[in-house]
Order: C-alpha cells, then sequence, then structure tokens
C-alpha cells in the first residue's frame, strides 16, 4: 500500500534501495548505494543464495573500509545491508535496480514481479548492459518510471554508470539518475536506447576484433592487450577486460548485438570454443589469461 507520507520523487537520493541478484554486479551495486548512505535490501532466489549475497556486499564494503576509501566503520555500513529471498521486501523502497542474468525473459519477468511489488513513485532500473531498455519498458504499467543504469564491473572501482533512456523514461527520471550517480561519486553518461548503448557496442567491438587476431595468431592475447594499454592509454587491454566481465557474458552480449546489428558483431569461434569448454575468465579460472594464481 503507498505510503501518502512519502514523497519519493523530491528525494535527492534514494534512503532505501533494493537490488535484485546479490552476484558480482548486484553486490557492487549494494556497496555503492550503502557507502553513500542508503539503506539497501538485496533480494535472491532462496536462502543459500542470500547468505552468499551478504557475505559478498560485506567482503566488499570491508575491502572499502581497509583501504580507506570509506571513512564510516565496517559496522556501521554492515547495518544498512539488509538480505531476502521474497520481492515483498521492496516495498518501501524508493528505487530498485534489476541485475539478475542478462537474459531478456528473465529480466522481463523479473521486473515486472518487482514493479508490483513497488509504490506507484518508486523507480525501477535494469542493470542490463546490451538488452533494449524500451523493450523491457513494454512489460511494465509504468515505463516512465524505468531506465537503464549500467554499473560497470567491478563497480567499487569503476567511475563510470551509463544512464539508458527509452522512449517513455521521463526527464523527471533522467534528473534524478543523475543525481544518484554523482551522489554515489562516479560519472553518468547518458544515452538513448540503441542496441549496445553507448559502451557495450563500443568495448564489444574491439574486443571481438582482439579475439579475432588471436585466432589468426597476430599476436598473443598479452601483445594485444598491451598494444591497446600503452598505445591508447586504455586502462586494461580488450582480452583481460573480458576475462574480468566473463567471456560468457560478452557471447551473450555479442549474439544480441550479431542479432540487431548485422555480422560486425559475428562472434569469433574462439570465443564459443573458450565457453563451450567452460573457460569464462577470472570467474573460473582461465580465459585468456591464466587467473589461478
Amino acid at each position: 500500500m503507498s505510503d501518502p507520507a512519502r514523497k519519493f520523487p523530491d528525494d535527492p537520493f534514494p534512503d532505501r534501495v533494493g537490488v535484485l541478484g546479490g552476484g558480482r554486479m548486484g553486490a557492487g551495486i549494494a556497496h555503492a548505494f550503502a557507502v553513500a548512505g542508503a539503506a539497501v535490501v538485496v533480494v535472491e532466489r532462496d536462502d543459500d543464495a542470500a547468505a552468499a549475497a551478504h557475505d559478498r556486499v560485506t567482503e566488499v564494503l570491508a575491502k572499502s573500509v581497509a583501504r580507506g576509501t570509506t571513512a564510516e566503520p565496517l559496522a556501521t555500513l554492515a547495518s544498512r545491508l539488509s538480505v531476502a529471498t521474497d520481492y515483498a521486501a521492496f516495498a518501501g523502497c524508493a528505487l530498485v535496480v534489476e541485475a539478475v542474468p542478462e537474459d531478456f525473459a528473465l529480466k522481463s519477468a523479473a521486473l515486472t514481479s518487482v514493479e508490483e511489488k513497488l509504490d506507484p513513485a518508486a523507480w525501477l532500473a535494469t542493470n542490463t548492459s546490451s538488452l533494449s531498455i524500451g523493450a523491457l519498458a513494454e512489460q511494465l504499467k509504468r515505463p516512465e518510471r524505468f531506465c537503464g543504469l549500467h554499473f560497470f564491473n567491478p563497480v567499487p572501482a569503476s567511475l563510470l554508470v551509463e544512464i539508458v533512456l527509452a522512449e517513455h523514461t521521463s526527464a523527471e527520471l533522467e534528473s534524478a539518475a543523475r543525481g544518484w550517480v554523482d551522489a554515489l561519486g562516479k560519472t553518468p553518461v547518458v544515452v538513448r536506447d540503441a542496441p549496445g548503448f553507448a559502451s557495450s557496442r563500443l568495448g564489444v567491438a574491439i574486443a571481438l576484433e582482439a579475439m579475432r587476431m588471436v585466432e589468426e595468431g597476430v599476436a598473443s592475447p598479452e601483445d594485444i592487450d598491451a598494444a591497446m594499454v600503452l598505445g591508447y592509454k586504455h586502462p586494461v587491454g580488450p582480452l583481460r577486460t573480458t576475462d574480468i566481465v566473463g567471456l560468457d557474458v560478452r557471447l551473450s552480449i555479442a549474439e544480441y548485438l550479431h542479432s540487431t546489428l548485422g555480422e560486425r558483431f559475428a562472434p569469433p569461434q574462439i570465443l564459443r570454443d573458450k565457453v563451450a569448454r567452460g573457460e569464462l575468465g577470472r570467474k573460473s579460472g582461465s580465459g585468456f589469461f591464466d587467473w589461478k594464481g
């Protein structure tokens, strides 16, 4: 039931934020809002996943305290975090960010279920890195209160959040989202809804070409990455970035861009083969580089 005392649209920063999904990205998003002062509830599919999400977020918070990137003690930060297994826990949230795996049907079903639990004045966002915000919005009752908030991995270290606007996203939400990102200590980049937005489209294009170069024997992954780091001042090379993001995630994005933008985004066979072998990058211990050490 809506609380008439709440004025979510007037809040400069959401006092209570929900995050659907407590994996690496969801945990990073929860961390960002908790450090910025919001109470955060992470909802996961079952008790074990919820407990793992709690540990994951707490670990990231502890690292921020140890590195001195926040002045607050861990106990204070951790007190802002709660976990649950029921979407009803999102009631009272001024903003919910969906961070489930990159699958349209899964995200669409999750977003429509979450929306049912929210106050009509609350905002809803997806962390998708490539899927159509407009197509996801079509399934919602309040598409004007929905946008993309594309955080980057690893969230604590990344300074960028891509705000993606669909046709019906309100100007009020665009303004609010810019304020949230500023309050998180990150930089907002606003783009209109298009396949891959700006960041994924450019990042995947470079990464796929780097993979083709490895496939063709042009150079080693180490040398290709060194060329981009030293020659173009990229902080991390495209192949190491792919390992960090996850080869399975990159393949999923490439397949979507291939279907929407054409052959230039066709996934190379080397990417398909590595994913089939379970070489998913850092999370599996190997990808284009060895992460076991």
